[in-house]
């Protein structure tokens, strides 16, 4: 039974983020060659298409795919700097419900915390926490 818990940190862009591409190419892989670099554009917008990252059980910290996604946003934020986002943090009906806040704010600021340190800048990104008040998916088990 898989026991990660969604935290929808929904990229929601203020001017667009949805319609925007990518190609998926980092600094410094300007010489990659160009069945890389087509992979690469892949899978820059596979993970730019996915909105929602998840979190361990009563966690805050980002797993590996997840990290990817943050990134792969960040990389695409950095690029268009007339870019707003909000984050926002969700957690399940487990725990109470200012438990649950504080851990959906904790999630939120996780990954407004990796963005920033990968040049998005404060005054784009802006943080909610919907605890267990506003599921970003429906269900009641793990």
């Amino acid at each position: 039974m898989n026991n990660k818990v969604l935290v929808s940190v929904l990229f929601l862009a203020a001017l667009g983020l949805a319609g925007c591409a990518s190609d998926g190419s980092k600094p410094g892989e300007e010489g990659a060659d160009a069945a890389g670099a087509g992979r690469d554009g892949a899978r820059g917008k596979a993970l730019l298409s996915k909105r929602t990252v998840y979190f361990e059980f009563d966690s805050s910290a980002l797993d590996g795919e997840s990290r990817a996604i943050v990134e792969a946003h960040a990389a695409h934020l950095a690029a268009n700097a007339k870019i707003k986002l909000s984050l926002e943090g969700h957690a399940d009906e487990r725990g109470t419900r200012e438990y649950n806040l504080g851990l959906g704010e904790r999630r939120a600021q996780t990954v407004e915390r990796v963005m920033r340190a990968l040049g998005v800048g404060a005054d784009r990104v802006k943080t909610v926490s919907y605890g267990e008040e506003k599921p970003a998916a429906p269900g009641h088990d793990e």
